[in-house]
Formats: C-alpha cells, sequence, structure tokens
C-alpha cells in the first residue's frame, strides 16, 4: 500500500518479469521509460544482443543508470519533437 492509502500496483516489476517470461519468443525489446528500475532489465537485453533501443520521453528526466546500460541505444522523445511533428 502506497503512503496515501491506495493499493501501489508493482508495474515495473510486473513488466520485467513478463520480459523475462517470455525472452524466448521475441527477436527484439523496444523499452519506453525514464525510470532507472528498468536498469537490470536494459543492461541484460543489451548483453544478450536483444534490446532494439531505449525510447526515454524527456531527457531532463531520464535516469542515468537508464542511459548508462542503453550504450548508446537510447533516443529522446523531446529532442525527435520537430522531426515527429506535423504541420
Amino acid at each position: 500500500m502506497g503512503s496515501d492509502g491506495k493499493i501501489k500496483g508493482n508495474v515495473d516489476s510486473d513488466l520485467v518479469l513478463k520480459s523475462m517470461i517470455e525472452f524466448p519468443h521475441y527477436n527484439k525489446a523496444i523499452i519506453i521509460s525514464n525510470d532507472g528500475d528498468f536498469y537490470s532489465l536494459v543492461q541484460y537485453l543489451y548483453n544478450h544482443k536483444k534490446l532494439e533501443i531505449v525510447l526515454s520521453p524527456n531527457k531532463k528526466y531520464c535516469s542515468s543508470l537508464l542511459h548508462e546500460a542503453a550504450r548508446g541505444n537510447i533516443h529522446f522523445m523531446n529532442t525527435a519533437r520537430q522531426e515527429l511533428e506535423y504541420n
């Protein structure tokens, strides 16, 4: 339970667990997150040549651990806005 009294989900750990259960069934993974909680997963995927890319919503708020684990396989969606935006 969270500090506000509401039931807290373990979404991060559920996503990591599901990624590992399904590991043999996919070729590449795309991780969309700023969260350093995914550091170990990203590192494992990279080391096993299953990391396609990490897409971080915002460079300013991206965990340095996540950035490090992606080893250059990271793109920041906020910096690509001009390229992606429809005028």
